[in-house]
């Protein structure tokens, strides 16, 4: 997620929005004034007045309809389930929580009205018929053709009791399935509002899409190879020539890619609808606007993002719903799984400067954290954290889950800073929560749970428990759960030590050759106690976050000044190393010696027990120039560049290709469970004698194999080279397969590769007396094969 430069992360922290989001209740003054003058109007005036930074304001919203002659519908008085929109009997249901509102009324747009910024119909709901426990709902009749629909709610806008009803406001429903508002992926709103008006389609019985018989690959974990994806950044440069560059079906144009990489799984960045102009300001270093480019700030969690579509707000949004089923169906007849990335550790919304757009008006105190006098807790770093222990907001977390099961047939789901989903939700109106206040310290508000309510229900649900669940193990707020995190036998998790470790490593520092030694096995030490698995152990060098692959090894500091946060935001403590100079303009042989870490990198993750995961870009080399937090550019650094895929096709693009495919060949290198001496011995200069020193940089193993027979793995991460002794193999020799301090193509000898058996030959002095020289910081893999001679 967005890494932001903020204070001490003590809680409560209050987070400041930028200028776009802040203004957001002044800028929707004139929202709805926009009328024909021959149009007769209602005007509803609703002063406000919040604390800001100690002092106190006034703003005037007014709200216009347009004059009700005869109601379009028949209205009747619904039922309290399911929440959301729902076409049944004939007509559509409305069902929504609002436990703490005195009033509701359900506004109804047709397409055109909405934009023109007027509500075509409003439906007061009686809170004796239209209100069952805290859900209001109401029946409707009628022809709902490019109808939109959302919310007002009356009751206390009081912060200091955490409460931010305001008649005025026109709220998403929490569950609608498609958010209108603009159509184009950075454009401004009318008047250059960067929070323009927001609401759901109604939906239509004659919502379908043909999913030709898809079904779930249900592949098992153990065989996955995922690949990290950012939908508008994988096909947005000019240089991918696709029909619909930036969008799903763009995405669908480049499937055979990832076939080509060998990657059978793929893990799309947030694709829930967010705003992208949430940080909108102008980047005088790029001579661009900065974005919200990322998407971790989520506005609604049952929509897809429908600017990532060609359609836009076509339809209400339906097409923009179809494209993206369309790319998990095409996804899978390729044999390709999709799991999403999904943000339910906080919203947009931000703190109590941040804007009024759903969940807040809906009813605050139940879906955020927030302290005695309304504060905001802010374990997300981002302003606000939701609640998701509360039992309200937890049902509504599995509910969206499950829609994207059975609905949009996604595979399964990264949890982003999942942490949070096991902290408590608040309790500070103890005499609601325990029906009599609480003496001392019982549970305060954000506390780690053994057993956080949220997870369990996840991890029984029926239709939950059979997909792919993958937590980030941390938070911004310092807890940190990677080996730890409550998991029912069946949650994998972001492995960040694995990054750490095979990071220090492979760079040559000491000390780290027994703890890169457990990453290979999959991280035992973390998973194994637990009663886990290797698969359970997601393994990652790059990711969204940090350096690039090619920046890990051109970079030793951040270069992130085109941020507008001075260099301040983003990880400082990268374990990177520039092999010598900072920087790409630098001597040939430290370009060579950069190439080969990063094909170091690469083979390490194909080698290891556990998932191995791939950053977007990182197969070609894609350099972001330093930065590591690019969370906010909508241009090349975010851009795949096929260009530069293409100019590298014959050299890192084929050396990943190939290991990959290496590693789905053996039988050995995805196991089902943490190898044992049985399968795997440790070596190292010498056969049998592994060097678990401080200082030792060298780590060897062979691992028997069902199908390459036995597989002889190491790496050297000293700057000496030298020559390693082999393990004897009676009527056996080993045969060399790959060498990254080999220039391509004979980093790795594939049996047709024009001559390979010269190359073969220039190590058979070597080979005949079981030995293999080993340049500095290089890896290899031999394979066992039988000896013609013996």
């Amino acid at each position: 997620m967005k890494c932001f430069s903020l204070p001490s992360l003590s809680v409560p922290t209050l987070a400041v929005l930028p200028q776009c989001a802040v203004t957001v209740r002044v800028s929707l003054i004139n929202r709805f004034s926009q009328l024909h003058e021959s149009d007769s109007v209602i005007r509803s005036v609703a002063k406000t007045r919040a604390a800001r930074n100690g002092g106190a304001f006034d703003t005037e919203i007014a709200v216009v309809e347009k004059p009700q002659l005869e109601s379009l519908f028949q209205v009747s008085s619904g039922y309290p389930s399911p929440f959301g929109a729902t076409v049944r009997d004939g007509g559509v249901n409305f069902a929504i929580y609002s436990l703490n509102a005195l009033s509701a009324t359900l506004c109804l747009f047709t397409l055109s009205d909405f934009q023109n910024n007027r509500v075509t119909e409003s439906v007061p709901l009686d809170p004796l018929i239209n209100k069952t426990g805290g859900v209001w709902h109401v029946f409707l009749k009628g022809d709902f053709s490019d109808m939109l629909y959302g919310y007002q709610f009356d009751g206390k806008f009081s912060p200091l009791e955490g409460h931010y009803y305001d008649s005025s406001r026109i709220l998403l429903d929490p569950y609608a399935k498609a958010v209108i508002s603009r159509g184009e992926f950075g454009a401004l709103g009318p008047n250059g509002n960067c929070w323009p008006q927001m609401a759901g389609m109604v939906p239509s019985d004659h919502d379908e899409f043909d999913w030709e018989g898809d079904l779930p690959l249900k592949y098992p974990q153990k065989d996955l190879v995922v690949y990290e994806m950012h939908v508008r950044g994988f096909t947005k440069h000019e240089s991918s020539n696709t029909k619909f560059p930036g969008t799903y079906l763009g995405v669908v144009e480049k499937l055979d890619h990832l076939k080509e990489l060998g990657v059978n799984c793929l893990e799309l960045m947030p694709c829930h609808e967010f705003n992208e102009l949430e940080y909108s300001s102008y980047n005088s270093v790029q001579g661009d606007y900065r974005v919200n480019f990322w998407g971790y700030s989520t506005v609604n969690f049952f929509s897809p993002m429908i600017r990532y579509s060609s359609a836009g707000i076509r339809n209400c949004g339906r097409d923009g719903i179809n494209e993206i089923k369309f790319l998990i169906k095409e996804a899978h007849k390729r044999g390709i799984e999709v799991i999403m990335d999904v943000v339910f550790n906080h919203t947009a919304e931000g703190n109590e400067n941040g804007p009024i757009i759903s969940f807040r008006g809906v009813d605050n105190s139940i879906y955020y954290m927030v302290a005695p006098k309304g504060e905001f807790y802010n374990y997300s770093g981002c302003g606000n954290t939701f609640n998701c222990s509360h039992p309200v907001v937890r049902q509504f977390i599995v509910d969206c889950l499950r829609y994207w099961v059975t609905e949009m047939h996604v595979d399964g789901f990264r949890f982003d800073l999942a942490s949070i989903m096991t902290r408590s939700s608040s309790l500070w109106d103890a005499t609601n929560v325990f029906g009599a206040p609480i003496e001392g310290d019982f549970l305060t508000t954000g506390t780690p749970l053994g057993s956080p309510p949220l997870i369990d229900l996840i991890s029984n649900d029926p239709i939950l428990r059979g997909v792919k669940l993958i937590a980030e193990a941390w938070d911004a707020g310092g807890l940190y759960q990677v080996g730890t995190f409550p998991h029912w036998g069946i949650w994998s998790e972001w492995n960040g030590k694995y990054r750490d470790t095979v990071r220090q490593f492979i760079k040559g520092t000491d000390g780290f050759a027994g703890a890169f030694a457990e990453c290979l096995c999959g991280s035992p030490n973390l998973y194994q106690g637990g009663g886990r698995k290797p698969w359970n152990s997601i393994n990652f060098v790059c990711a969204h976050d940090g350096f690039t692959l090619a920046d890990l090894v051109t970079y030793n500091n951040k270069h992130n000044l085109s941020n507008g946060e001075d260099n301040n935001d983003g990880e400082n403590h990268n374990n990177s190393w520039n092999c010598g100079q900072e920087g790409e303009f630098v001597s040939p042989l430290v370009k060579k010696l950069r190439k080969r870490q990063m094909r170091n990198f690469f083979l390490t993750l194909m080698v290891s027990q556990g998932v191995p995961m791939i950053y977007m870009g990182d197969e070609y080399g894609h350099t972001k120039g330093g930065n590591n937090n690019t969370y906010c550019h909508d241009n090349y650094l975010n851009y795949f560049q096929w260009d530069k895929k293409e100019e590298s096709s014959s050299d890192f693009f084929r050396f990943c290709c190939l290991v990959t495919k290496f590693r789905q060949e053996c039988e050995s290198m995805g196991l089902d469970d943490f190898p044992t001496s049985a399968r795997l011995q440790w070596h190292g200069h010498f056969p049998g004698m592994p060097d678990w020193s401080e200082t030792s940089r060298f780590v060897a193993f062979t691992m028997v194999d069902s199908v390459k027979g036995e597989i002889y793995v190491a790496f050297n991460t000293s700057h000496l080279p030298f020559t390693i002794t082999l393990p004897d193999r009676p009527g056996y020799r080993w045969e060399p397969l790959v060498d990254t301090s080999k220039a391509a193509p004979y980093d790795f000898l594939t049996p047709d590769l024009p001559g390979r058996e010269i190359a073969i030959q220039q190590y058979a002095q070597f080979l005949d007396a079981n030995m293999y020289p080993m340049l500095s910081y290089s890896s290899v893999i031999l394979l066992r094969s039988p000896d013609q001679n013996a």
